[in-house]
C-alpha cells in the first residue's frame, strides 16, 4: 500500500492506496508541522487513527508533503517519526510546496501558491520547482494567509478599528481578553497560527462588508508583493492558488491579480485529489513491485 499526505499546519488529509491507483481509504490527522509541534508527537498522533493504526504495517511507501518542511533539518526530524509509526516503509518526505506544485500542474510552467492557515510560493516548470524566497512563518511571514487575517482582525479588534457591528458581533462571538491573546502568542508557541487562523471564520461571515473587504484586499496585496514580484517567472507565468483562503476569498483573489496585471490560473481548495492523480500518473508507474 501507498499513503499520500497533504501535511498542514492544522491537519493532514491522508489517502492510502493500492499500486495500482485503487483507493483504500481517506482519513485526517492533526497537522505536523514541525516549526508549531513537538516532532515526538507525530507517532502517538498518527496512531490515534484506528484507520492507519490498522493497516500501517501493510504500507510500503509513505509520500509526506507538509508546511514547515522546507528545511533539510525539518524533514529528517519528520522522516525520523514516521519512521517509528512505519518502520519498513520508504518514506519521502517534501515540503507542502512540492504537494501545491504537483496539484496544479496542467502540463505548463506555472506560479504555486499556498494560501491557507500559511502562504509560501513557488515555480514549477514541470521538473523542478523553484523556491526562490525564504519561508518566515507566522511572526514575519505567511502573509494573505487564514492566519494572517486571523491577526490583522484581532489587532484592529484590540485597537479599536473595527466598525461598531463587527465589534459588537466579535466581542460576543469570542469574548476574547487580551490576557487570553497574549497567552496564546507567549507561552503557547507551538498553536500560535492556528490560534490566529481560527478567526478567519469570523472574517469569511462579514466578507462582505467594505471593511473586511478591503483588510482581505490589503493582505493578498502583500501576499504579491512580498512572495510573488520577487518572481522573474511571475510576468509570464499562469498564477495557480492552492487552499481554503484561496477559495473562500476568490474573487478578491482575481481582482487583487488583475490589478497587478498577473495571470490567474486555478484555485485548488484541498489538493490530495490532485495529489493523488499526479502520482498515479508520474510516481507510481516508477515504483518496483
Amino acid at each position: 500500500m501507498i499513503a499520500i499526505v497533504d501535511g498542514g499546519s492544522t491537519k493532514c488529509d491522508w489517502i492510502i492506496l493500492k499500486k495500482t491507483g485503487e483507493e483504500i481509504l481517506q482519513t485526517k490527522t492533526r497537522g505536523f508541522n514541525p516549526n508549531n509541534i513537538n516532532a515526538n508527537q507525530i507517532p502517538s498522533e498518527i496512531n490515534k487513527n484506528k484507520e492507519i493504526a490498522e493497516i500501517k504495517k501493510q504500507i510500503r511507501y509513505v509520500y509526506f508533503y507538509g508546511s514547515g518542511c522546507g528545511t533539510q533539518e525539518n524533514k529528517n526530524i519528520v522522516q525520523a517519526q514516521l519512521l517509528k509509526v512505519f518502520p519498513t516503509a520508504h518514506i519521502r518526505v517534501e515540503e507542502d510546496l512540492v504537494a501545491a506544485a504537483y496539484a496544479v500542474y496542467r502540463d505548463r510552467p506555472t506560479m504555486v501558491c499556498i494560501l491557507g492557515t500559511g502562504s509560501n510560493s513557488c515555480f514549477f516548470d514541470g521538473k523542478k520547482v523553484k523556491v526562490k524566497l525564504p519561508s518566515l512563518g507566522f511572526m514575519l511571514g505567511d502573509d494573505g494567509s487564514g492566519s494572517a487575517l486571523g491577526k490583522r482582525l484581532v489587532k484592529n479588534f484590540f485597537m479599536a478599528k473595527l466598525p461598531k457591528e463587527i465589534e459588537e458581533d466579535f466581542i460576543n462571538e469570542y469574548h476574547l481578553t487580551i490576557e487570553e491573546t497574549l497567552e496564546n502568542m507567549y507561552h503557547k508557541k507551538d498553536m500560535v497560527n492556528a490560534f490566529f487562523a481560527k478567526f478567519n471564520e469570523f472574517v469569511f461571515k462579514w466578507k462582505e462588508h467594505s471593511f473586511i473587504q478591503n483588510m482581505i484586499y490589503d493582505e493578498f496585496s502583500n501576499y504579491v508583493e512580498y512572495q510573488l514580484l520577487p518572481y522573474e517567472e511571475v510576468k509570464g507565468a499562469e498564477i495557480s492558488f492552492i487552499g481554503s483562503v484561496a477559495y473562500v476569498y476568490s474573487e478578491i483573489l482575481k481582482s487583487v491579480l488583475s490589478e497587478y496585471n498577473l495571470n490567474f490560473g486555478i484555485i485548488v481548495r484541498r489538493p490530495i485529489s490532485n495529489l493523488v492523480q499526479y502520482h498515479r500518473k508520474y510516481i507510481f508507474p516508477q515504483l518496483e513491485d
